[in-house]
């Protein structure tokens, strides 16, 4: 792995690119501005009171459009051509905050770089309480194709305990404004096992997420992250720790609520109506795919190459008007790591792992958790059952091991 300080250009050594890997190719757009921080969240974004005058949201675009004439730069010096870009996500952060005209900027800026495919699929998360009709139906205009919102819960007291600012029902009105603006492909994020939840609240959820009509669903458990205001809470007693058997009943829960809605897992933590719901920005990432990751702290991979940027708005605006990629580090994967990420990203999938591509170290593993219920052999695929879903992570590192 190679850290670098980057002072000037000439220090400024980025990553060596090798060449696409032929797979899909994405772009990953970071938003780093929210609002207020929400007490579990750990991701790269800041406030305006922590940034001060140092970043802005124009300050923010002007970089990111010196970034993406960069990157579209570098890979024109690649043996083979530039792929057109197959799917778009402006994430964040709170990407909604920048309003409808902001995000149009953003996909203007990516396609004054980049071809994009016919098709291609471009989505934006969103803030429920920084949206509005008016709103969706400008994004709707400038080019993107779906939304996803963070609703996390219909309950207020575990909003609260999230630090969560959006009132309980406003994730389903803006989910029926985004679909009546046009959008086919709507999506709700939820957190379950948040202190203080009961059963009542994650089907109340549930009752909400259906009413509005979504076809896509993502619902992840609750981790305490080191650093955040939710672990401080925890680490003091003032809140308990998510209990891991209450998270696996809530997530037998969601499963079967949403199957019985129609529903079907495609990835251990995402639901879709039908194959066209599958979020095809996140099966890039999922299967093996490239991308480009703009913006600061954004992670990008190219053929078997990855680097990450540096994570202040001010900093980065420095470092992408020196010149260069404004990565803090890169990395070249070896063989090993490659085959390891792609064991743990492709095991989650429904499609299963393709038995061919597992080492021949792993199948007695492999014959193991097929005998203890936790995965079938389909189409000579390795696919998870549902107790399997529950235990991945430990699958993963059987076959690893």
């Amino acid at each position: 792995m190679k850290t670098e300080a980057f002072v000037t250009p000439a220090d400024a050594a980025g990553p060596v690119l090798r060449d696409f890997g032929g797979g899909a190719f994405g772009v990953y757009v970071h938003v780093p501005f929210c609002a207020t921080r929400c007490g579990y969240c750990d991701f790269n974004t800041y406030t305006a009171g922590e940034l001060g005058t140092s970043a802005s949201p124009q300050s923010w675009l002007a970089a990111l459009r010196g970034e993406l004439a960069t990157a579209a730069a570098e890979f024109a010096g690649l043996p083979s051509p530039t792929p057109e870009v197959s799917t778009i996500f402006v994430g964040g952060g709170t990407p909604s905050l920048l309003g409808g005209d902001g995000l149009a900027d953003v996909l203007d800026a990516v396609r004054a770089n980049f071809t994009l495919a016919d098709g291609a699929e471009v989505t934006t998360e969103s803030n429920p309480e920084s949206t509005s009709p008016e709103f969706f139906e400008r994004i709707r205009a400038a080019g993107y194709t779906r939304v996803s919102l963070g609703m996390q819960s219909a309950a207020k007291h575990v909003l609260r305990v999230l630090d969560r600012t959006h009132t309980p029902g406003r994730a389903v009105a803006a989910a029926r404004e985004a679909r009546a603006a046009g959008f086919e492909h709507v999506n709700l994020d939820l957190i379950y096992g948040t202190p203080g939840e009961t059963d009542a609240d994650l089907d109340a959820s549930l009752d909400a997420v259906l009413a509005a009509g979504v076809d896509h669903v993502s619902a992840y458990s609750l981790i305490v992250e080191d650093g955040t205001a939710l672990a401080r809470k925890v680490r003091r007693g003032e809140l308990p720790a998510p209990d891991d058997d209450v998270l696996a009943a809530r997530y037998e829960s969601i499963d079967r609520r949403l199957l019985d809605a129609g529903l079907h897992w495609y990835e251990v933590s995402n639901w879709a109506a039908n194959d066209d719901a599958r979020c095809r920005h996140n099966l890039g990432y999922w299967d093996g795919g490239d991308w480009l990751g703009a913006g600061p702290g954004a992670h990008s991979h190219v053929g078997g190459v990855r680097w990450w940027n540096v994570k202040h708005p001010a900093r980065y605006a420095d470092r992408v008007a020196l010149g260069g990629l404004p990565a803090a580090g890169w990395e070249a994967l070896t063989a090993d790591e490659r085959y390891t990420e792609h064991l743990m990203l492709t095991v989650r999938l429904r499609t299963g792992l393709p038995l061919d591509t597992l080492a021949t170290s792993a199948h007695p593993a492999l014959d193991r958790i097929v005998a203890d219920g936790l995965a079938h052999l389909a189409d000579d695929h390795l696919i998870l059952t549902d107790r399997g879903r529950l235990l991945a992570d430990g699958i993963v590192r059987d076959l690893l091991t």
